[in-house]
């Protein structure tokens, strides 16, 4: 009896304690930082990374935005100036003036990234997923020994992204678990830059200097060489980022019939792209390949893969063959 007496009397003790909760926490479920790396060309920041600041906004209310830009001369401190009112939820524009930046080769840029990083200790670096990011980004992630979370459509929260899988014929939630930075690349479309006021357009962030004493140029020298950078001289947008995109192959028969593409992508506002057929033919160079289907394209296909940011395509199929 004294027995059930004490049972009870402990277990009316230990009701009242206060319960512990263990929580999981993430490293970078902290106070959000961001550095967005971006790409400037002509004294202006290019569209891609206004939507790399759009994905970055989502990442938490309260994420303190850093914009870097790195080349030099005239057209950087302008781009810069540009920069600084771009977009109001950057608050900091960071500038690396020097010629070892001029052209976007990984090697110095991915040390760049490196240094900014060591010294402002940011939870998240993101860049738009262009041959600039893919080419600049896994190097730097590299030298952070952190894992990358590539082609990111959709944000969740600041660990949680959606990315395409199986060639675009699904989407993965991804959570990231490892170490700050949390380095993203972002398909450009799919973080559309929302307009704001004029309220908005009159805030301008501060410049800072980034301080290139201690950059270690010996680990960048030889290891890549700048050749010749080519660019189409039309209006029409980017294959890699249009949202339209009107695509040829073999049943066009030859390269002057491709350029009926070309006037219709203009009206459409779209860009142009061509089969592997159409490639190997000699019609379009090898840059417009969108797929690798020889006899018949499926839409849905199409539109998973290599025009992974399109949201409308078109097939113009003259040879008999299925289209879509």
């Amino acid at each position: 009896m004294a027995t059930r007496v004490l049972i009870g009397a402990l277990r009316k003790t230990t009701s009242r304690l206060p319960t512990c909760r263990f929580l999981s926490v993430s490293p970078v479920s902290r106070f959000a930082s961001t550095l967005v790396i971006a790409e400037h060309e002509g004294g202006s920041i290019k569209a891609p990374s206004l939507s790399a600041v759009e994905a970055a906004k989502s990442l938490d209310k309260d994420n303190s935005i850093s914009m870097l830009l790195a080349g030099s001369g005239h057209s950087l401190q302008e781009a810069a100036a540009n920069a600084v009112s771009c977009h109001p939820s950057v608050s900091k524009v960071l500038v690396a003036d020097s010629d070892r930046f001029i052209h976007p080769l990984a090697e110095p840029w991915a040390k760049l990234i490196q240094l900014v990083q060591q010294r402002e200790n940011f939870s998240h670096i993101v860049v738009a997923s262009g041959s600039f990011g893919k080419n600049i980004l896994p190097r730097a992630a590299a030298l952070l020994d952190v894992s990358p979370v590539t082609d990111v459509i959709g944000i969740s929260e600041s660990t949680t992204f959606v990315r395409p899988i199986y060639a675009g014929n699904a989407l993965c939630t991804v959570r990231y678990t490892g170490a700050h930075p949390c380095m993203l690349t972002i398909r450009s479309t799919s973080f559309q830059v929302q307009p704001y006021s004029t309220d908005s357009k009159a805030h301008k962030a501060p410049i800072s200097q980034v301080d290139l004493s201690t950059f270690e140029e010996a680990d960048t020298i030889g290891k890549s060489q700048y050749v010749k950078l080519t660019s189409q001289d039309s209006e029409r947008p980017d294959l890699g980022n249009s949202r339209i995109v009107v695509t040829g192959g073999r049943g066009l028969k030859s390269a002057e019939n491709f350029k009926m593409l070309e006037k219709l992508a203009e009206k459409l506002g779209a860009a142009v792209g061509a089969t592997r057929a159409a490639v190997d033919a000699g019609f379009v160079p090898n840059d417009l390949q969108v797929n690798s289907l020889s006899l018949s394209l499926s839409l849905g296909y199409l539109m998973g893969t290599e025009i992974k940011d399109s949201s409308c395509g078109f097939i113009l199929n003259a040879n008999g063959y299925k289209s879509s």
